[in-house]
């Protein structure tokens, strides 16, 4: 278990459980590959989803006029929902993105009690991945942060 060591009254010291604190809970929608922008575009004319974040793929061609949306963060009914390209995942599935100020504490924590641990990556703020004994995927993220340029957080 992701643990901090405590120094007694006496000078001895112990190790404590770290506490995890979870500031959000986001469900993630996984679609095919480059076609985030067609079901942001969907959800907003559908359910009304309001676009609050969203993460670019970095331009690779000089003749590509915009680079591609590899996620976005939507308002959706009082929820948080995040879509996302995810090229080495099966579409139609949904992991739960957990946003934590101590992404190794949130994975040792999971990883102790008999999570397995995916993956870290950087790419889109993503941090720490586990997949716990029930086949369900966790992702560990810190709080997005607010975009100058655009106002929007980054995702």
């Amino acid at each position: 278990m992701a643990q901090e060591d405590v120094a007694a009254a006496n000078g001895a010291t112990t190790a404590v459980e770290k506490a995890v604190t979870f500031t959000a809970y986001k469900p993630q929608l996984i679609v095919e590959a480059h076609k985030v922008g067609d079901a942001v575009a969907f959800y907003k004319a559908v359910f009304g989803a309001v676009e609050t974040g969203r993460s670019l793929y970095p331009k690779r061609k000089a003749d590509q006029e915009l680079p591609h949306l590899v996620s976005s963060e939507l308002e959706l009914a009082g929820t948080t929902v995040v879509v996302s390209d995810v090229s080495d995942a099966k579409t139609g599935t949904m992991p739960a993105i957990l946003e934590t100020d101590d992404v190794e504490a949130a994975v040792a924590k999971a990883v102790a009690a008999g999570a397995v641990k995916v993956e870290e990556e950087e790419e889109g703020g993503v941090k720490g991945k586990v997949t716990d004994p029930f086949g369900f995927t966790w992702i560990f993220v810190t709080p997005a942060k607010k975009s100058e340029e655009e106002g929007n957080k980054e995702v």
